[in-house]
């Protein structure tokens, strides 16, 4: 019979199941313990804990937000604001420079960096490593544009993706004709694409135009300048059709959801495929926000929805400061950013569970910076291998 570990290493190993429970959404935790004792500092920044307490706790957890505005609404706040009890992470753009948040998925940040007049191209970054790679611009004349930041690694399970291969996709409202273009930047080529663009062949399209030119003849398509939502392989963009307040979402059966306020109501629909094997909208859920949301009863007038041409969500003013506005949706986690005259708030769709995480201001298109916030990198790595 062999004989038992020794007591250090039975210890450890109850340590490590310990430590493995410590809830990622409040990071603050892991690193007060890995500053208590050496040997706790070890286990810590051992890459093998580290992978086991992704792989344990699933999808990454929320620990920051960045936003993007429309133009009319003014410059953003050089912010990079924690939902944790972290620290708020470095803004690219407290030095001065100006910038432009586009995107959060897979553990980066994209960024797009401005000069006065100019464009100064992109920059991707990991606010947890501090790893920064600069991207060209695309040579396209956009007049309103939307990107995307992806993981690139082949079978990766977007748990660790810290320092892999990453494609930033490009897409926009062309400046001098009624069309919309898209590319992609591949970090492993340093290239981009070819721009691909909608055309007559593309028949949802034409649809599209057909019904806005029906409204307005001058009609232009306008790319929502909003966060991308990613289902599977393909990430979706919305185009503006005087339609704000929805947020597209990546539902847990693998399709396409987007969610709008009607009043005081969240309405949730997805996107079915029917026996003739038509796609069409059908609402799955209500919530009523006024009973669990501060401010979300407002008076403003209510939407307007109208089902005769696909989904079209109008607002009966222009005034978003009161009522309740839809500014985001977090994959993976099923969470929904809503912001009032009361705050920026979170629901958790599967428990209706609501959390305030910013104070009233201006929200348009909130970035959900998602990632595992562990003590393996930087000075404590390099303490515990002394050690």
């Amino acid at each position: 019979m062999a004989p038992p570990p020794p007591a250090t290493e039975l210890m450890e190993e109850l340590v490590g199941e310990i430590l493995l429970r410590l809830p990622p959404d409040e990071p603050e935790h892991l690193f007060r313990a890995a500053l208590f004792c050496k040997p706790w500092l070890r286990v810590l920044c051992d890459p093998a804990f580290r992978r086991r307490y992704r792989v344990f706790h699933g999808a990454p957890p929320l620990l920051g937000l960045l936003h993007r505005l429309m133009v009319f609404q003014g410059p953003l706040p050089v912010r990079f604001a924690s939902t944790t009890s972290m620290p708020d992470f470095p803004h690219p753009g407290s030095d001065g420079r100006r910038t432009r948040p586009l995107d959060c998925r897979h553990g980066r940040v994209l960024i797009h960096m401005l000069e006065e007049c100019w464009s100064a191209g992109y920059l991707v970054w990991d606010p947890t490593t501090r790893d920064k790679h600069s991207l060209p611009e695309p040579c396209i004349k956009w007049l309103i544009y939307s990107a995307a930041v992806l993981c690139a690694a082949d079978g990766c399970d977007h748990l660790d993706c810290y320092g892999g291969p990453f494609r930033m996709v490009f897409m926009g409202t062309l400046e001098d004709e009624d069309n919309i273009v898209a590319c992609v930047y591949s970090s492993e080529t340093g290239m981009w694409s070819v721009p691909v663009s909608l055309d007559s062949s593309c028949e949802a399209f034409v649809k599209h135009m057909r019904y806005g030119r029906a409204v307005r003849p001058w009609y232009t398509p306008y790319l929502q300048p909003r966060r991308g939502t990613l289902v599977g392989d393909a990430i979706y963009f919305s185009i503006r059709e005087d339609v704000y307040d929805i947020a597209l979402m990546a539902l847990d059966d693998g399709s396409l959801g987007f969610a709008c306020i009607v009043g005081s109501s969240l309405h949730m629909w997805s996107r079915k495929v029917n026996s003739g094997g038509a796609a069409e909208w059908v609402q799955f859920r209500v919530i009523e926000l006024a009973t669990i949301i501060p401010g979300a009863d407002s008076d403003e007038g209510p939407l307007v929805v109208d089902f005769a041409e696909g989904v079209d969500v109008t607002p009966k003013d222009d005034d978003f400061d009161e009522r309740p506005f839809l500014v985001g949706f977090a994959e993976g986690v099923g969470v929904i950013f809503i912001s009032t005259g009361a705050g920026l708030f979170t629901i958790e769709l599967k428990s209706e569970r609501v959390r305030k995480v910013d104070e009233p201001g201006v929200y348009f298109s909130v970035l959900p910076y998602m990632s595992f916030y562990t003590p393996g990198h930087g000075r404590l790595l390099s303490l515990a291998r002394i050690h």
